[in-house]
């Protein structure tokens, strides 16, 4: 790495630049590098930590509000039953009458 920064360091050189210059103007570089690095793995934790977190949530949903309606005691409608019985009385009133009319 100290290689990499000393020949960025020769190649921005300029005319009459001395080598103590230069040497310093790659620790500098050096230095940036270092730095650019430390806060890359730092945003690679940070984003692992949120994938983390979002792939938990995903894996374990919280329940329902339908969930929690379905183990309500629910007591059937009578409806469907009136309504069977109703039709069978006008069945049978219609098939007397008929009868009655023959």
């Amino acid at each position: 790495m100290k290689e990499d920064a000393m020949k960025i360091a020769r190649g921005t050189q300029k005319p009459g630049q001395t080598k103590a210059q230069t040497r310093l103007i790659a620790q500098g570089i050096h230095k940036g590098i270092e730095q650019y690095k430390k806060q890359q793995s730092k945003k690679k934790r940070e984003l692992d930590k949120q994938l983390k977190k979002a792939s938990a949530k995903i894996a374990a949903p919280e329940p329902s509000v339908d969930t929690v309606a379905v183990t309500d005691d629910v007591k059937p409608s009578k409806l469907p039953w009136v309504l069977l019985l109703l039709s069978w009385i006008g069945f049978a009133v219609y098939f007397f009458q008929s009868m009655l009319a023959v």
